[in-house]
């Protein structure tokens, strides 16, 4: 489920299936525009009562336009191993998912892949985190073993991420196919998970703070890995999955 005019625009964007799309009565005309796009799909439209809006949306203040989606999710095998590739492993919360997803697409990252025990990436606050660049980046869900696996067969090099007595961010080349693990909020990741990567990476601090929040160590690794290609003449770098 779809809830707001930006997430149902980010799907009409890149052409995602919608297969209802319900509009509050006496609102059709403020989402003109969604509507007219939404019907070159043959998308039904429904007036809905608010009330009814309101029960069956998740937010605490729903929106006036909900829509019903095909499933936003990819399988595995579909998550292209070159470039970087995040996982989630472990990852509770659903705003940290979805700023993942979002910092992914926006630093040019081909995929995010949750796994273990991680909240569902289509849950509504993960999609409305992630400002509808679930629609622009492949998302999948496997487990941590088969993604390692699957990232080694294509010559990608993995590595864990960890509070501290890992390689300096800086430091980590990315000039390769490169798969990076973040953990848990509150615990990082487990011995055995870190022991399956191939290295492990370490985000240096200055200041007293014990960890940085999961959302944005994954923002950062995934800048540096397009700034590091950028300055090194990776001819990807800086240009999104639509452009490839």
């Amino acid at each position: 489920m779809l809830e707001g005019p930006d997430l149902v625009s980010a799907a009409l964007e890149h052409g995602h299936a919608l297969e209802a799309l319900f509009v509050a009565s006496g609102r059709r005309e403020l989402y003109a525009e969604l509507i007219q796009r939404a019907a070159v799909h043959a998308t039904p439209v429904f007036d809905v009562d608010p009330a009814v809006l309101a029960r069956v949306a998740p937010a605490v203040t729903p929106q006036p336009l909900v829509a019903i989606a095909t499933w936003p999710l990819v399988a595995l095998d579909d998550v292209v191993m070159s470039g970087l590739v995040l996982v989630v492993h472990d990852l509770r919360d659903p705003g940290n998912a979805g700023t993942i997803i979002r910092s992914a697409d926006a630093a040019g990252a081909r995929g995010v892949v949750f796994s273990g025990d991680s909240v569902d990436p289509t849950n509504p606050k993960v999609l409305r985190a992630s400002a509808g660049s679930i629609f622009h980046v492949p998302v999948a869900v496997a487990p941590l073993a088969a993604t390692l696996a699957r990232a080694r067969g294509a010559g990608a090099r993995t590595w864990a991420t960890v509070v501290r007595g890992g390689t300096e961010l800086r430091d980590v080349p990315f000039t390769s196919p490169t798969l990076v693990v973040i953990g848990n909020e509150s615990a990082g990741l487990d011995a055995a998970s870190v022991a399956s990567c191939d290295d492990t990476l370490s985000i240096a601090m200055v200041g007293r703070a014990e960890s940085l929040n999961a959302g944005v160590a994954a923002s950062l690794v995934a800048f540096a890995a397009q700034w590091w290609r950028a300055d090194h003449g990776d001819p990807l770098a800086g240009r999104s999955l639509t452009e490839l």
